[in-house]
Formats: C-alpha cells, sequence, structure tokens
C-alpha cells in the first residue's frame, strides 16, 4: 500500500469513532456532517479490509481488528497533533490555569498536601480541581477531559500511559483505650470489630458485604489465604473518617502505612505492623496518550513525581 493514497483524515475518523462508537457522535465532535462521517467509515472499512465497527443489540461495536487498531491509531494521532503544533514552553510561575486530577481518598490525604505546598512556591497561579474516581471514566481520561488519575489500578487501557508513584504496605491504627493493646496478636485481631476502608478503581461505588471476601481488597484476601476472616463493623470509603474512628475503643483501622502515619503525633492512638503479612500495593499515575507530550502537562507529572519521591 502506497502512504501517498492513505488520506490522513481517515485516521482522525478512526480514532474518533472507536472513541464514541457513534457514527452522530463522532461527526458532532469532529464538526463534519453524518454524511461525511458515514462515508468516512466506508473508505475506512476498504482501507483495512475489515468491518471496524458493527451494529450490535448494545449499539455500534469494535472488531477484534479495530480493538487492536485503538492504541495504536491514538498513538499516532497523538504524534501528528505534536508535530503541528508549536512547541511551547511551559512557565509554571506565570501559569493560570487548572489541572483536573483524580484521585482516591488515600491518594488525596497523603499525596496532595505536599503538592499544594510546592505548587505555592512554584505555581501560584495553578488550580487543582480534584476529582472522585467516582466522578470520571476511562472514557473521560482517553479523551484528556481529565488530566490525571491517581489510585491503584489492577487493569488500564492499553493506550493510556501510567507511572509508578510509590509502593506502600499497611498499619494497623487502634485506641490506647483498647483492650487489645496489652496482646496484639492475630488471635485477638480476629477477635475485635474493625472499620474497612478503601476506594480504586473509577466509576461508581457499589455497596459491600461483609461476607464478599473476594471483593474486600488486601487486607481480607490475606486472611483468606490464612483461612480467617475479621469481623468488619464499619465499611467507609474515607481515609479521614477511618481515622477518627480509630479512636474509639472496640475498634481497629487497618489502612496503608502512609495515611497511617499522618497520626504518629496523635497520642491517643497506636499504630502498629499488622500481625500477619499484608502484600504491599503500588499507587500508580495515569494519563491520555493526547497529553503525553503536552508541556504543561510534563511539568505537572514532575511535580508528582518529585514530590512523591519526598514523600516516599
Amino acid at each position: 500500500m502506497n502512504l501517498k493514497n492513505i488520506d490522513l483524515n481517515l485516521l482522525v475518523y478512526l480514532d474518533v469513532l472507536l472513541r464514541e462508537r457513534n457514527v452522530t457522535r463522532a461527526a458532532e465532535s469532529l464538526g463534519i456532517s453524518q454524511p461525511a462521517m458515514s462515508n468516512g467509515l466506508r473508505r475506512l472499512r476498504e482501507l483495512f479490509s475489515d468491518p471496524l465497527l458493527v451494529r450490535t443489540s448494545g449499539g455500534m461495536s469494535p472488531t477484534e481488528r479495530a480493538e487492536g487498531l485503538q492504541p495504536k491509531i491514538r498513538e499516532v494521532v497523538a504524534s501528528i497533533k505534536k508535530v503541528v503544533q508549536p512547541d511551547q514552553q511551559f512557565n509554571a510561575t506565570r501559569a493560570n490555569r487548572v489541572f483536573r486530577i483524580s484521585v482516591s481518598d488515600y491518594s488525596e490525604s497523603t499525596l496532595l498536601p505536599h503538592m499544594l505546598r510546592r505548587m505555592r512556591l512554584e505555581a501560584p497561579d495553578v488550580t487543582l480541581d480534584i476529582l472522585t474516581p467516582s466522578d470520571v471514566s476511562f472514557q473521560d481520561l482517553e479523551q484528556g477531559s481529565v488530566d490525571l488519575v491517581i489510585n491503584r489500578f489492577d487493569v488500564l487501557p492499553q493506550s493510556f500511559h501510567q507511572r509508578p508513584i510509590w509502593r506502600d504496605g499497611f498499619s494497623c491504627i487502634f485506641s490506647r483505650q483498647n483492650q487489645i493493646r496489652n496482646n496484639f496478636n492475630l488471635e485477638t485481631y480476629l477477635k475485635a470489630g474493625h472499620v474497612w476502608v478503601s476506594k480504586t478503581g473509577m466509576g461508581i461505588g457499589v455497596g459491600m458485604e461483609p461476607g464478599a471476601s473476594q471483593r474486600l481488597g488486601w487486607v481480607d484476601e490475606a486472611l483468606a489465604k490464612l483461612g480467617k476472616e475479621r469481623r468488619i463493623r464499619v465499611f467507609t470509603r474515607h481515609y479521614e473518617a477511618a481515622m477518627r474512628l480509630a479512636n474509639l475503643r472496640d475498634l481497629i483501622v487497618t489502612l496503608p502505612s502512609k495515611a497511617a502515619n499522618r497520626l504518629k503525633d496523635d497520642p491517643s492512638v497506636i499504630i502498629s505492623p499488622p500481625p500477619f503479612e499484608i502484600p504491599e500495593f503500588e499507587l500508580t499515575m495515569a494519563w491520555s496518550p493526547l497529553l503525553q507530550h503536552n508541556p504543561a502537562h510534563r511539568w505537572m507529572r514532575r511535580l508528582i513525581a518529585e514530590v512523591a519521591q519526598d514523600v516516599d
């Protein structure tokens, strides 16, 4: 196939079609008519000798070939934008812009305060719009409407860029008035009441059930491997609330160590390693390939990485 016979606009069409999975919305996104987009899809099917998008009961679905093409097309389109856009420098001290960042409650309580202190010095007029995981979808991130997501992920779409922030283990927090303080071991841990705290991934959360150990996360999975189960009395998605509950005399909070360390100077609580092994987890920063070469975005990613290293 001779490249001179390929209309590069078709690659832009395909990128938007695979994102929207709807001819009308794709046309609106590009500011062209629906017939023009339909004609573009017809030409794309001829170019790749594949239907690319087929109509199903759930709408337009990508073929296996299209799913394989999507991250490659996204990368090509992002590279073309980099070539044709002027190479602008980002001056953080003079910048006046908003970064939209989705963070888990854990990330917000451990990383964000350090970021803000650094930004006061380097970028006093830059604003952060902090979103919760339930505010954001992978599509929002892919389209670049959200700058970054900082969270813990089991799986990320192949097209996304990502960078590890840090690794963290777990600690237990309980009141100095809790009788367990004199004999803290696995047996007494299991007899106590517990606060479960977590909110990972993206999308709207769902309610929890104490018996659903396969969905409860690292702490309960580690216990399950020992054939044990803890008595969960409170489910919360907020680390601040969980740490406040640690002051109650009959509850134990098991949560990531960097969050627990925020209470290291609180004389009313004790912070202790768990009486069993819990694997460490990794906090990750992810972003769209559309923003990979953006100077402002590169500055923000570098700042986050440097701040995280200092915290770590």
